[in-house]
C-alpha cells in the first residue's frame, strides 16, 4: 500500500525538500530504486549512486543540497530514519499464541498461554515460557531455564538448564546459550585433561540479539552476561564468565575469552579476538581480525595484531606493504657502508 511521503517524513521528523504529495510504495538501495520508492544517502562513497537515482525521495543529512531532482527528506540521521520507516514497510511476523501438539512441554513447565510453542520444541520441567514468546520448531529449554516475554527462538535454538533469556531477545538458529565454559586442568600424572565443572549460568538482559550459531557459555561460578541492548552477529563465542557491556556490538566470528569484561557501547569487529580476564573500556572499538592482549582504555579505537592504537596500526600497516622495496635499499645501504668503510667507492 503507497503511503504519502508527507506522512513518512513526519514518522522520523524529517522536512521535505521537493514534492510533498509524492506516494511512496516501497523501500530500495539508491542504485536499485525506481519511481515509488524511497532510499536513503548517509555516506559519501554513495555520491555516484545519489546523483543517478531513480527513487522518487530521498532520506538525506541536514545541509544536503538538491542538485538532481529528486525529493529530498531532510533528517539528523538518515540510516536511522530508513530503519524507523522500514519497520512500517516490513513489520515482525506475528503468531498464532498456542501449543503444537507436537511439541514437548513438562508437566512442571510454565508456558504461558499468550506464548507459541512449534512443532518438536522442547520445554523442560521447571522451565517458564513468558508472554507472547515464540519458541520455533527445534528449540530445546533447559530444567529450570527462563525465556521472557516476546523474546522469538529460531529453529534449533538451544538454552541451557537454569539459563536466562531476557524479554524482547532474538536468537537465530542454532545459537546456543549455556554450553559450558572450556574449563580443564592438564593432570601430567593421569595423562589426562581434569575437567572443571561448570556450574554457573548465562543471562541475556532484554533487548539482546544472538545471530546463527553463536554460543554464550555458561560460568564456571556465578553468571556470563549479554547486557541490555547488545547485538551479536554469526558465528560468536562468548566465553565463561564474560560480562558484554549495554549497546555493545560484536560482529561475526569474534571471540570473546573467559572473564574478560566489555564496557557500555563496545564495538568489536569481525574475526576480532580478545585474550582472557581483560577490561575493555566504554565506548572502544576494535577493528576487524584485530587481537587484544591487553586492557583496552574507554573511548580508544585499536587495529591490528597485537592491537595497537588504530592511527599507528595504519601507518605501520602502509610500511608494511613496502617492506620489500625498503629490505632491498637497506642491503643497498649496507653495502655502500661496508665499501666506504673499507676505503673503497661505491
Amino acid at each position: 500500500m503507497a503511503r504519502p511521503l508527507k506522512e513518512l517524513a513526519a514518522h522520523v521528523g524529517g522536512q521535505i525538500d521537493g514534492d510533498a504529495s509524492v506516494q511512496i510504495e516501497g523501500l530500495a538501495p539508491l542504485e536499485a530504486a525506481v519511481p515509488g520508492q524511497l532510499s536513503f544517502f548517509s555516506n559519501s562513497r554513495y555520491k555516484r549512486a545519489f546523483h543517478a537515482t531513480k527513487a522518487s525521495a530521498v532520506l538525506v543529512a541536514d545541509g544536503t543540497v538538491r542538485t538532481n531532482g529528486v525529493t529530498l527528506v531532510k533528517v539528523e540521521n538518515p540510516q536511522l530514519a530508513f530503519a524507523r520507516l522500514s519497520q512500517l514497510f516490513f513489520p515482525a511476523r506475528t503468531y498464532a499464541a498456542g501449543v503444537s501438539s507436537e511439541a514437548v512441554v513438562h508437566a512442571e513447565a510454565h508456558v504461558d498461554p499468550t506464548a507459541t510453542v512449534m512443532a518438536g520444541a522442547v520445554v523442560s520441567r521447571g522451565a517458564v515460557v513468558g508472554p507472547r514468546a515464540v519458541l520455533h520448531p527445534g528449540v530445546f529449554v533447559g530444567e529450570g531455564a527462563r525465556v521472557g516475554a516476546a523474546s522469538v527462538l529460531h529453529a534449533n535454538v538451544v538454552v541451557y538448564d537454569r539459563c536466562i533469556v531476557g524479554e524482547r531477545c532474538t536468537l537465530h538458529a542454532s545459537s546456543v546459550v549455556g554450553a559450558d565454559g572450556f574449563g580443564f586442568v592438564l593432570d601430567l600424572e593421569a595423562l589426562a585433561h581434569v575437567k572443571i565443572p561448570q556450574a554457573g549460568i548465562a543471562r541475556l538482559e532484554d533487548d539482546v540479539e544472538l545471530g546463527a550459531c553463536s554460543c554464550v557459555d555458561r560460568a564456571t561460578l556465578g553468571e556470563t552476561v549479554v547486557g541490555r541492548g547488545t547485538k551479536i552477529d554469526n558465528l560468536v563465542q562468548v566465553a565463561h564468565n564474560v560480562r558484554v557491556g549495554p549497546l555493545s556490538i560484536v560482529c561475526a566470528q569474534a571471540g570473546i575469552s573467559g572473564s574478560t569484561q566489555l564496557g557500555q557501547g563496545v564495538v568489536l569487529g569481525g574475526q576480532v579476538g580478545v585474550a582472557g580476564h581483560l577490561q575493555i573500556g566504554d565506548l572502544a572499538k576494535v577493528a576487524a581480525q584485530s587481537g587484544v592482549a591487553q586492557d583496552v582504555e574507554a573511548g580508544q579505537t585499536l587495529g591490528g595484531s597485537p592491537a595497537i592504537e588504530a592511527g599507528t596500526w595504519k601507518r605501520a600497516a602502509i610500511v608494511y606493504a613496502q617492506l620489500p622495496e625498503l629490505l632491498k635499499e637497506l642491503r643497498e645501504l649496507k653495502k655502500r657502508v661496508s665499501q666506504l668503510e673499507k676505503g673503497k667507492h661505491p
